[in-house]
């Protein structure tokens, strides 16, 4: 459920994500919608907000199965089993390991051999199947999904969804949709290590900076930051705050040349990528920064903070549960771990994100199915409605969740994200209710009852003091723009990847800094933003 895209979704286009697949070549999509009238088995006659759906007839649902190792796919889930006995649709999952999944999607969709629903998709991805015809405009349906409709006008979310149109003023995704920004990752840090220095938690990277100075004072003997993720997730959260992208939130580079502005520059190019960039170096040459975040896998980053040899790492809540248990078991009681409110840079204290989560794209066949009609409403139903939404995350009351007052908690022998630990059965494991392919999206209440009261807390304080990052205009590519496109930009951004560990680990110096903007352009940055240009223009007008 969790992912590295949901916490910087916004960092850049969402173009650029859709780049990293192979472009296909056809006459393209947007044909004319259907008559729905025409496909109506086993629709309901009176389907609207609120309505529990049901099918009038049994029918069986191809869906193609993100399977996370953590939770792995099991055939008797009571998700299964219970969605059939309320709906009267069969999911009929076809299994892809996660990390095949986005090969595996691309190979499926360009051999028309995809089942009809294709979840764990993020905006942007969705743009390198669109001129090949093989996925539907779902956007031309959407008048028959009563609660994605009403949830997208309840949260004034018309000008997100407007930047999911591509060029022919259609989408082909339908995201998940959150009622408020959820931020997640962040620092972990040693709350009793800076207690005992007597200091506060900082509220800026340059007071951070200050904070591992004394920390490397005090403690020589540990890394005041040995970072996992190869940084990239550290990264792209010190770039938002300066208003670029970078590591997971790099995207395709592109950004606004100042807040407010629609014109769009490419980030690494600008002078606030070099401050971001020079936060790091100064850092690693201070040993405050330990140099091996950047290149050491997740375990042995993990296994330097809970035995006490790190200061701080990125987390998100679910590592934050795994630190602690860590720490005690290796250092004891006395350690004392928890999330740090994002530290604000030169745009402020911004938390990077999107109300949009993952979402699904359907194939073009789906609209030629007799059930068409009822796959609109039972999608609707699960994914949008609240009781759909409550149904998905944590699954049926009585057995493996309760109620006290309005609050939700698991079973007695149910345990979930670390809430009720003496439970003897994962909700998601061992039941399949929160996985990654329909549970996401929904209210702040909704999302917050997973939470456990320290995660909660953390998240009033980020929305309280921190604001959205800015999302980009549109500029989606029609299918020429799209292959000159894909020629450009994975290099380009491999380019800029490689420069910025660099620049960072101190291999290149900073005052070579005017010869890497002009590297840039030679590696295809002006081609590239003459693209965007152009197609940001056409979109337009």
């Amino acid at each position: 459920m969790f992912s590295r895209r949901s916490f910087l979704a916004t960092s850049s286009a969402a173009t650029g994500l859709a780049l990293s697949l192979a472009a296909c070549s056809s006459d393209g999509g947007g044909d004319d919608p259907v008559d729905v009238a025409d496909l109506s088995t086993g629709a309901m006659d009176d389907y609207a907000v609120g309505t529990q759906f049901t099918a009038t007839e049994p029918f069986d649902l191809p869906i193609l199965f993100n399977d996370n190792a953590a939770y792995p796919y099991r055939e008797d889930w009571l998700f299964w089993s219970e969605l059939t006995k309320l709906t009267n649709v069969t999911l009929k999952p076809t299994i892809v390991p996660m990390s095949d999944y986005e090969q595996k999607r691309s190979l499926l969709v360009s051999a028309g051999d995809a089942p009809y629903v294709i979840p764990k998709t993020y905006p942007g991805q969705e743009s390198a199947f669109v001129t090949s015809g093989a996925i539907l405009a779902i956007s031309d349906y959407v008048e028959h999904m009563p609660n994605y409709q009403d949830k997208v006008s309840t949260w004034g979310l018309e000008e997100e969804i407007e930047r999911l149109k591509q060029q022919d003023g259609k989408y082909y995704v339908m995201p998940g949709l959150h009622e408020e920004v959820w931020p997640d990752y962040t620092l972990a840090y040693r709350v009793d290590v800076l207690e005992e220095l007597g200091l506060p938690e900082p509220t800026t990277w340059d007071e951070l900076t200050e904070v591992y100075r004394r920390v490397r004072e005090a403690k020589p003997e540990m890394w005041p930051l040995s970072d996992r993720f190869k940084g990239d997730c550290l990264l792209g959260l010190v770039a938002a705050s300066h208003g670029v992208g970078s590591g997971w939130g790099l995207g395709d580079g592109v950004v606004r040349d100042e807040p407010g502005s629609d014109t769009l520059v490419f980030g690494p190019q600008q002078d606030e990528y070099r401050a971001m960039t020079e936060w790091f170096a100064t850092g690693v040459a201070e040993k405050l920064i330990d140099p091996e975040s950047f290149t050491q896998e997740d375990d042995p980053a993990v296994q330097k903070f809970v035995t006490g040899k790190s200061f701080s790492i990125a987390t998100n809540s679910q590592n934050l549960i795994d630190y602690r248990t860590g720490l005690i078991e290796n250092v004891g009681e006395k350690a004392v771990v928890k999330k740090m409110l994002l530290p604000g840079g030169p745009r402020g204290q911004v938390m990077a994100g999107s109300r949009l989560e993952n979402g699904v794209m359907f194939t073009a066949e789906m609209a030629e199915d007799e059930h068409f009609l009822a796959i609109l409403q039972f999608f609707d139903w699960l994914w949008y409605s609240d009781a759909g939404q409550e149904f998905a995350k944590w699954g049926v009351e009585g057995v493996t969740f309760e109620r006290e007052g309005d609050k939700r908690v698991p079973a007695a022998d149910v345990t979930f994200l670390g809430i009720n630990p003496e439970g003897t059965k994962d909700l998601r494991k061992d039941f399949g209710f929160s996985g990654g392919n329909y549970a996401y999206g929904g209210t702040t209440e909704l999302l917050r009852s997973t939470m456990n009261d320290e995660e909660v807390a953390w998240q009033e304080e980020m929305a309280a003091g921190h604001e959205p990052a800015e999302p980009l205009p549109p500029y989606p590519f029609d299918e020429i723009q799209q292959e000159d496109a894909t020629l450009v930009v994975t290099p380009l951004t491999d380019f800029v990847s490689q420069s910025t560990l660099k620049f960072t680990t101190g291999q290149r110096d900073l005052a070579e800094w005017d010869a890497f903007v002009t590297e840039c352009d030679d590696n295809g940055a002006s081609t590239y933003m003459d693209i965007v240009h152009e197609a940001q223009d056409a979109f337009a007008g």
